[in-house]
Parts: structure tokens; C-alpha cells; sequence
């Protein structure tokens, strides 16, 4: 791993990203206790890692993040911004009370907002896409995720009351 090739907009843009997704993090009331918190923000890390191996690593080759061919360590730092996000999706998703007749609209909003925020990574020249891809293929990629993580989010609550339950 180097630190970077050159340091330009892409990796100005990654770091006042995190300074801002992390001051938002570390500000927001606790609603959710902390073991549940650092396990949405693993999740956050490791899907967007999985994807990037995947997808834009040397088995698809589909599209690379930043400025380099090597990796670098603003791509570590990449992740580190995915996590959080992980965390504000179940956050709003317990504060709004999101249920069965509103979770379709919660992941639509949430993946307008990926795409919104892969846009401007794109322009922030921290995305670029390979021959083939499409911002059609995030869609679907941000509808899986987002799905996934709302029902391992459901299991953990329904787990946490069955637990309680049994206390009682």
C-alpha cells in the first residue's frame, strides 16, 4: 500500500467527507445502544469492501476508486467513510419507526441518496467507471445492501426482544 500517488481533489474530497460523515456520527443523539452500533458500522466497512474486491478489483475490473492503479491509502480511508453510512441507514430506520408499508420508500430514498453521493464521487474524480459498468448496476447493488441490512436489522431486534423475553 503507498499513501498516494498524487494528492489531489479526490483524496481532498475523501477527507472532508470523513471529517463530516464522523462529526454527523459522533453528534447524532444515541438511540441505539453500542454493540448494535459498532456491528452496523462493521457491516458499513465490510459490504463496501466486498463490492470494491469484487467489482472493482482485478475479479471484475468494472470500475476503480481514485487515482492509482495501486492501492492506496485513501482507499482504506474509502472504506472508513462507507461505515458510518451503514449506521445513519438503521439510525433514521429506528427513529422513523420504519415499517412493512413504508420500508420500499426508506430504501428508494436511501438509494437515491447512494447514487446522489456516487454522482458526486464520480465528479470528485474518486469513482471512475470501467468499460461496461452503469450507474444502473449501483442501483441494484444499493437496493440488495440496503434491503440486507433492513432484515439483519429486523433479526437483531427480534433477537434482542427474545433474549429480554426469556429474562422476564
Amino acid at each position: 500500500m503507498i499513501l498516494w500517488e498524487t494528492f489531489d481533489q479526490n483524496e481532498i474530497y475523501i477527507l472532508v467527507a470523513l471529517v463530516i460523515v464522523y462529526t454527523v456520527f459522533f453528534i447524532l443523539p444515541k438511540k441505539i445502544p453500542r454493540h448494535i452500533t459498532l456491528l452496523f458500522l462493521v457491516w458499513g466497512f465490510a459490504t463496501a469492501t466486498f463490492f470494491d474486491f469484487t467489482l472493482g478489483g482485478k475479479v471484475m475490473d468494472l470500475y476503480s476508486v481514485n487515482d492509482s492503479g495501486q492501492y492506496e491509502l485513501s482507499d482504506l480511508l474509502t472504506y472508513f467513510l462507507f461505515a458510518p453510512f451503514s449506521y445513519f441507514f438503521v439510525y433514521f430506520y429506528h427513529y422513523f419507526q420504519v415499517g412493512r408499508k413504508s420500508i420500499i420508500f426508506y430504501i428508494a430514498g436511501w438509494t437515491i441518496l447512494g447514487i446522489l453521493m456516487e454522482q458526486l464521487s464520480r465528479f470528485m474524480e474518486m469513482t471512475h467507471y470501467g468499460d461496461g459498468y452503469s450507474v444502473y448496476f449501483s442501483v441494484v447493488i444499493f437496493l440488495g445492501v440496503q434491503t440486507t441490512t433492513a432484515l439483519y436489522y429486523e433479526l437483531i431486534l427480534r433477537q434482542q426482544r427474545k433474549i429480554g423475553d426469556e429474562r422476564s
